[in-house]
């Protein structure tokens, strides 16, 4: 039975990516002031800094939290296992769509489709 996965890569990556950027915040400030640049290119580098550490907080949450927000793997348990969960000691974080009634899912592009479609509304892709 195919589950809706909760992905953790889109967050941890653009948290990684995050840290990079305040390194180059930092960077730029202490460049600027060395060069004796006006106060408006260091407060850049301040700036970019306080959205870099606030950005890659927001992300790193996402990723290691319980209840976020993320892109879906819609996959089997046997088809890949989430090396996320593993990682931030999660357990599976599988939920199954057998609760949802009448409807499924396109494993395709994710989007809900009924029993009784043939192919999925979003991608147009034929259902199995």
């Amino acid at each position: 039975m195919k589950s809706i996965k909760r992905g953790r890569g889109p967050s941890f990556m653009g948290g990684v990516g995050n840290i990079f950027a305040c390194l180059f915040g930092i960077f730029w400030t202490f460049s600027a002031y060395s060069m004796g640049a006006p106060l408006p290119f260091c407060a850049f580098g301040v700036l970019f800094i306080a959205i870099a550490i606030f950005s890659a907080v927001y992300n790193f949450r996402n990723a290691t939290g319980k209840n976020r927000y993320s892109e879906f793997d819609i996959v089997d348990h046997t088809e890949e296992n989430d090396p996320f969960n593993e990682m931030f000691g999660a357990g599976s974080n599988i939920n199954d769509v057998s609760d949802i009634g009448e409807s499924r899912f396109c494993p395709y592009c994710g989007s809900p489709a009924a029993e009784d479609f043939e192919f999925c509304n979003k991608c147009g892709k034929r259902l199995p």
